[in-house]
């Protein structure tokens, strides 16, 4: 089977580099254009299931990724919402420095470590999303592909765990808006990742792909 993990399109606290958490902030007219622009680019590309965090910037890159022909494929878990940052959420990274420090500085070198104020840890987010990639692929056969539409921190932890990599080393790679990552395999416990941060629809080679805020 073939799983397409995408994250989300932009944002206007993405754009800003603050931190949404489960707030559900939709999409700015910059992540509505990624979203269509992902759309064009599977447009040919066979999907015969696909499922969404409940988040209307995931829910809606989902739709644009689809198209209105295939929307009936379109299903949402609640476990591959991105991670509650409780306290922190709709705050700048500038904002939790001077409430927070101590913790914004193990988030940025341990992150594995830290329980947000309120909120979830990383460990948490990776047994809620694994769970919910194991159901989204349930049943799939060996020439079936799924669409999986979730955000930043959901999509890092689920790689680690494919990768073999400790969630700590979840800041060693990027995701960017609308990105895609390749993964096949007979399930999802022998995946391979055969692309990792594909956002070649909206950036260029060596562009600017990163976030301002996690």
């Amino acid at each position: 089977m073939r799983i397409l993990l995408a994250r989300h399109g932009e944002t206007p606290w993405n754009a800003e580099g603050r931190y949404q958490g489960q707030i559900d902030i939709p999409l700015s007219p910059v992540g509505e254009a990624q979203a269509t622009a992902l759309g064009q680019r599977l447009k040919d590309v066979r999907i015969d299931r696909a499922v969404a965090s409940p988040l209307s910037r995931a829910l809606d890159t989902a739709r644009f990724a689809l198209g209105d022909t295939r929307a009936s494929l379109l299903t949402t878990d609640a476990d591959l919402q991105e991670i509650a940052h409780g306290e922190w959420e709709g705050l700048l990274a500038s904002e939790i420095q001077d409430k927070d420090p101590a913790r914004l500085l193990a988030w940025r070198e341990e992150p594995d470590t830290v329980l947000m104020p309120g909120g979830e840890s990383l460990r948490q987010v990776l047994d809620r999303s694994w769970r919910g990639l194991v159901r989204a692929s349930e049943g799939l056969g060996d020439a079936d592909t799924l669409l999986v539409v979730a955000h930043d921190a959901v999509n890092r932890v689920l790689l680690c765990r494919i990768l073999g990599l400790p969630i700590a080393k979840l800041w060693t790679f990027r995701q960017a808006p609308t990105t895609l990552n390749l993964l096949e395999g007979p399930d999802v416990d022998r995946l391979e990742v055969v692309r990792l941060n594909d956002c070649a629809h909206h950036t260029p080679f060596f562009g600017e792909a990163k976030h301002r805020a996690l």
